[in-house]
């Protein structure tokens, strides 16, 4: 009840200051100037906070609701899956000078050679209009004498549980960079004591930036498979800073022919 009166009150309130501040733009034109003084001193005040108020909604209302697990899922999509570093806040968002293992986050490792690590990571907010995922990831690399940076995520059990070769898995991408390079996604398929592996380039050229895997032309034995996982590999990262939008992963049974 208290909830009921209080929400009527505020309404009733602000009628009544919209109605008096409706009358004072009438009455400026014709008011004194120390009455349009007055008023505008006040009129300024109270634009400071509006301003405030409609800035900071803006922002928040833009934004991608954390923990939105929103996917573009192809025709067919029998599991769809969105990694925590993309979905939700981590416990640590950043990391300077990263060693060569490194875990990011449950599921989530970041590995390299370098023999002296000029590598920072970050969790950042997404902001962008076109952005679905609420989190992005960030990597700046400086001087970089290594061999290769791989981030590794693990998938879910629930990815591997009923997978066949008649299935493709597709992972979807939106990745900035400061300047060109290569990214490679490679998929591996632990069954019983062997990995089966599939790599693939990432068209980083191309509007919508996918890869799928056609376990069809794996080697896989369906009745043993335990785990997946995949490794995203960055050639030559020197001296650029690599964010990664959004990661998500599909799986779909291939169409019947």
């Amino acid at each position: 009840m208290t909830d009921v009166l209080s929400g009527f009150f505020d309404r009733l309130l602000h009628k009544r200051v919209l109605r008096r501040w409706d009358e004072a733009g009438e009455t400026a034109t014709t008011a004194d100037f120390d009455a349009l003084r007055g008023l505008r001193n006040r009129a300024r005040a109270l634009r400071r906070n509006l301003d405030r108020v409609i800035h900071q909604a803006d922002h928040r209302l833009a934004l991608p609701v954390i923990g939105s697990n929103i996917i573009r899922k192809p025709l067919g999509t029998d599991w769809a899956w969105r990694p925590e570093l993309w979905k939700g806040p981590i416990p640590v968002p950043g990391f300077a000078t990263v060693p060569g293992k490194a875990q990011i986050y449950d599921g989530a490792t970041i590995f390299h050679d370098c023999r002296r690590s000029e590598l920072t990571v970050r969790q950042i907010r997404n902001t962008r209009e076109a952005d679905i995922a609420p989190f992005g990831f960030r990597m700046d690399v400086f001087r970089f004498d290594g061999s290769f940076l791989s981030l590794v995520v693990d998938l879910p059990e629930e990815a591997a549980r009923g997978l066949k070769q008649k299935h493709i898995i597709r992972m979807d991408v939106i990745v900035e960079m400061e300047k060109p390079l290569e990214i490679f996604a490679r998929l591996n398929i632990k069954h019983g004591p062997n990995i089966e592996q599939i790599v693939r380039e990432l068209p980083l050229n191309e509007e919508e930036v996918m890869v799928e895997f056609d376990l069809a032309y794996s080697k896989m034995n369906e009745k043993r498979v335990e785990k997946l996982w995949v490794d995203l590999i960055f050639e030559g990262p020197e001296m650029n800073q690599i964010i990664l939008r959004d990661v998500t992963f599909s799986r779909r049974p291939r169409a019947e022919l």
